[in-house]
């Protein structure tokens, strides 16, 4: 008989804290590596759905606790349950999670310390933009092990060039901070002591902005980025056109004309 997952930390799985509009949802598997159990995910999926339905959050910043940002999924858990039904459940969760990162009404910012291996670099290159300390290093290592990291690819492959990806899947070999961010993968690279600061001042940006108008952005940028150009373009006419003619939109053009800061309303 297959073994049921289970999990009964003294601590939560995911740590939440809400201050100045950015929402932080930290990873709290330190010793695991943040290694992504069932137990984790799910956790991981109720914060992202409550920092969804949450007006006060403007900002989601993904981070992860004790040495690394996250190793992927938690393979003992795999190997302690055997069978088919179990592997399907795992992936089809990480991949519902990571599809809700992407579809989430608000920007999501990963905060990278140490590693981001296999489904922890699927989850950077999910999120709308990532932040690493210069210690951080990717990589997705699957084919080390007999298990070529698919699921990772769709994210890696949409956020690097095809042949970086195919590079990085086929090797398995650590990409430093540095390089990670000259591939695209990461926004910024920064030292483990300006980590905070730098992602808390990009955060305060966005905050500052419309948040119906992030919504609407976020939303349009994933969904031209799958059509072809017509297509895309006819696409984003017809969104900025509805953006127009929302109130936000009327309030900053207002503003910018009269140079005054805009006050925002949603909508």
């Amino acid at each position: 008989m297959t073994a049921q997952p289970k999990e009964a930390p003294s601590e939560p799985l995911v740590l939440t804290h809400l201050a100045d509009g950015v929402m932080h949802v930290t990873m709290n598997r330190g010793p695991q590596r943040n290694a992504l159990s069932i137990a984790l995910m799910t956790a991981l999926e109720e914060a992202l759905d409550r920092a969804a339905a949450d007006a006060a959050t403007r900002v989601v910043v993904i981070a992860g606790s004790g040495p690394g940002f996250c190793a992927g999924h938690d393979l003992k858990e795999l190997r302690a349950n055997p069978g088919e039904a179990f592997y399907r459940r795992t992936f089809e969760q990480c991949s519902r999670m990571m599809t809700k990162v992407v579809r989430l009404p608000k920007p999501v910012i990963a905060r990278i310390h140490g590693i981001a291996t296999a489904a922890g670099c699927q989850l950077v290159a999910s999120c709308d933009l990532a932040i690493a300390s210069d210690a951080a290093q990717f990589a997705t290592p699957g084919v080390n092990i007999g298990l070529f990291c698919s699921t990772p690819m769709v994210a890696l492959s949409r956020a690097v060039g095809r042949k970086t990806a195919m590079e990085m899947l086929l090797t398995g070999e650590m990409v430093p901070a540095a390089r990670a961010r000259e591939l695209g993968l990461i926004n910024r690279v920064v030292s483990a002591a300006e980590l905070d600061q730098s992602i808390a001042a990009l955060a305060q940006q966005i905050v500052s902005k419309s948040p119906l108008t992030l919504k609407i952005g976020k939303e349009a940028f994933y969904r031209q980025a799958e059509m072809g150009l017509d297509d895309a373009y006819a696409y984003a006419a017809e969104v900025m056109t509805r953006n127009m003619m929302a109130r936000d939109a009327a309030e900053g053009i207002d503003a910018f004309i009269e140079k005054r800061h805009p006050t925002w309303c949603g909508a």
